[in-house]
């Protein structure tokens, strides 16, 4: 774990890099991201320290949207500020978007994507590995004690057996560290600074001088984000009408993106029933299809929204041509999806890094954390049995793949770039031998 000697700032190029980087190999959702993104910034670049990671990760968690691209962006705002965030934020969805429009568009034009479920066959027991070894890397740093190890327990039994909602259990968590942090610090304040003590200051990745947070700072923050979020809304129901398939689009899709909350698994069977029942905008059966296209693609699982855009508009076009209606659902779609994400980093991020060095806060970010370690071992779980043993049989093949690439990350500190690429060419090559 690096500590204030070790830590490397890069340059703004560097960075440009690596974000764009993680867009094209941001399999596996949030847990898979996640763990990419602390094995590449926190263990190998040492851009950032452990404790500042979990911090950011920490408050991503408690808001609606995609935690992965939010802790992408809080990151690229602790390096480069500004331009920092809305870089590794635009570049983290990015590469979704132009992959999952093509997917999309080959869906409704050919409708067969049995070579994509080949590529996935390949990648989804990598990705587990890519879980597996998050499980062990975080819980080896956080789980200190018998406390903090029975918090881990309890959330994954939590989730896992009587479907608490992920909201409840890392609020509850945070309560129990806050109160814990005052009765019991010497179990309950795991998550120090660099010094090693209770509430010592971590080390500042930060250009000194960076804004403050202030009233004034935050009120053109939001007016700035809101005029961005609303614009193309506008502009859509100005020119095509208010009744138009696209805008309708636009207007529910904000609606969605404030009650995000718990991940794409939580929100899918809402999104499922409003865009078939309701809209009638796409079949169940189309939904299914995206979600499995959504998980092909790299980038947050909730780019399924993109491919409902795309479909609904497509069937329902309203005057326009079919593949315009559909880019213009998908693009408007995924815009007012993802800009609520820079508003809560870019309004709350200042006022929760002068939280760094609270005790009280150091004993919600220990047992948070280690709640995080028990739902990440929930979605390993979960996945493990739908990847691995498909239809109550073992998938001996995929079993393989998921113990070479594991062991190539944890024992030969392989790039999970060289392992995602390995693992869908596999899958495309036995698809074709088969």
């Amino acid at each position: 774990m690096p500590n204030s000697s070790d830590l490397k700032t890069p340059t703004f190029r560097e960075a440009l890099r690596f974000w764009l980087k993680l867009g094209f190999i941001s399999f596996g959702g949030p847990a898979g991201q996640i763990a990419i993104m602390h094995t590449e910034l926190v263990e190998k670049k040492r851009w950032i320290e452990e404790h500042r990671f979990l911090h950011a990760l920490n408050f991503c968690m408690l808001l609606p949207g995609p935690e992965a691209q939010q802790l992408a962006i809080y990151i690229g705002w602790l390096l480069h500020r500004t331009w920092g965030g809305i870089v590794a934020g635009a570049l983290f969805v990015l590469p979704s978007v132009g992959v999952l429009w093509g997917l999309a568009y080959i869906y409704m034009v050919w409708g067969e994507v049995a070579w994509v479920a080949a590529i996935f066959a390949g990648l989804k027991p990598a990705v587990l590995a890519v879980v597996v070894a998050a499980v062990l890397r975080i819980g080896r740093k956080s789980l200190k004690n018998a406390v903090m190890l029975g918090l881990a327990a309890a959330a994954f039994m939590g989730i896992f057996f009587f479907k608490v909602p992920f909201p409840l259990i890392i609020l509850g968590a945070g309560v129990l560290g806050w109160i814990g942090s005052r009765v019991w610090p010497e179990y309950f304040v795991i998550a120090r600074g660099h010094g090693g003590t209770p509430g010592a200051p971590s080390v500042e990745v930060m250009e000194p001088g960076g804004p403050a947070p202030t009233w004034r700072r935050s009120l053109r923050v939001v007016i700035l984000c809101l005029i961005l979020w609303a614009t193309p809304i506008l502009l859509a129901g100005s020119t095509l009408g208010w009744k138009h398939t696209v805008t309708e689009q636009g207007l529910f899709f904000s609606k969605v993106a404030m009650v995000t909350f718990g991940g794409a698994y939580a929100l899918l069977p809402s999104v499922a029933q409003a865009a078939g029942e309701q809209q009638g905008w796409l079949a169940p059966a189309q939904m299914l299809d995206g979600l499995g296209l959504a998980e092909t693609t790299p980038g947050p699982l909730i780019m399924v929204v993109q491919f409902v855009g795309f479909v609904g508009a497509w069937q329902n076009p309203d005057g326009l041509s079919p593949l315009l209606a559909a880019t213009l659902g998908a693009l408007l779609t995924t815009w007012v999806t993802f800009v609520p994400c820079f508003l809560w980093i870019f309004l709350g991020a200042p006022y929760i890094e002068r939280l760094h060095g609270n005790e009280r806060v150091a004993g919600a970010l220990s047992t948070i954390t280690a709640a995080v370690v028990g739902v990440i071992l929930n979605l390993a779980v979960w996945f493990g049995l739908h990847v691995l043993i498909p239809e109550g049989r073992p998938d001996w093949t995929g079993i393989v793949i998921c113990a070479v690439a594991l062991l190539a990350m944890v024992r030969w500190k392989v790039d999970v770039l060289w392992i995602i690429a390995a693992s869908a060419l596999l899958g495309l090559a036995v698809f074709w031998l088969s």
